[in-house]
């Protein structure tokens, strides 16, 4: 390769990287653009009362509404959390009554069966010719035995029942570490109001300035564009 296709080469590839540069700046910008207008249009929903929290946005904070309070909020789960959990547990209870009256059923049916067997027993000892008595002893059988099963599975939900009544107190530890927070919060709400309290109610206090010399912001007045105006109306 000459020394002239390696210059230009190397003008070509410096080229390239400035263009990527700009490129890069000029979509950063329009990016910084974007998103500054995105808070303005926050900043001005606020104002107007129209502010609508969003996930993608976390600035600035929603205002101090009935919907954004925290300890409101708080205080809802706290309460809505203990009314579900109480529904929760009586419901619970009804599932486990509903077990156990099943269960006391089934031993009256097994009780019968069990009478019913030692009937066709004797007859099928008396008479040991006739077959439906033998089929009865078996059709017996069968059906307390099926019984059996069905107790084992009444009481199986009964033990689910009283694991799931036990996991549910767990709900009882969380309300109290709500709690905890909310005291804490509240704690530290009443400190930092006794911290800035100041003697003179806010009603009698002066208001601040509007322009105060050394903001980039707005425009202030110097000292020498007051005694010009001054000496103007002097000569008036």
């Amino acid at each position: 390769m000459t020394q002239e296709e390696l210059d230009a080469l190397m003008n070509s590839t410096e080229d390239l990287d400035l263009d990527s540069v700009e490129e890069n700046t000029e979509m950063k910008s329009e990016t910084d653009y974007e998103d500054e207008e995105k808070n303005q249009q926050i900043v001005n929903d606020m104002i107007n009362g129209d502010y609508k929290a969003r996930a993608d946005m976390a600035w600035p904070p929603p205002p101090p509404s009935k919907e954004h309070k925290v300890v409101h909020q708080l205080d809802d789960v706290t309460r809505d959390s203990e009314i579900k959990a109480t529904e929760m547990m009586e419901k619970l209870e009804a599932i486990n009554d509903f077990f156990a009256n099943s269960e006391n059923e089934l031993c009256v049916i097994s009780d019968a069966l069990n009478k019913n067997i030692e009937i066709f027993e004797k007859l099928n000892t008396r008479f040991p010719n006739v077959v439906s008595f033998k089929e009865a002893i078996e059709t017996n059988n069968n059906a307390k035995n099926i019984i059996d099963e069905i107790t084992g599975c009444l009481q199986t939900g009964q033990d689910e029942v009283m694991m799931a009544m036990d996991a549910m107190q767990y709900q009882d530890i969380h309300r109290q570490k709500i709690e905890r927070v909310i005291n804490v919060m509240r704690a530290l709400s009443r400190y930092m109001s006794s911290l800035f309290e100041g003697k003179i109610d806010d009603e009698k206090r002066v208001g601040s300035a509007v322009h105060i010399q050394g903001d980039s912001t707005t425009d202030v007045v110097s000292n020498d564009d007051i005694e010009a105006l001054i000496a103007s109306l002097g000569k008036k």
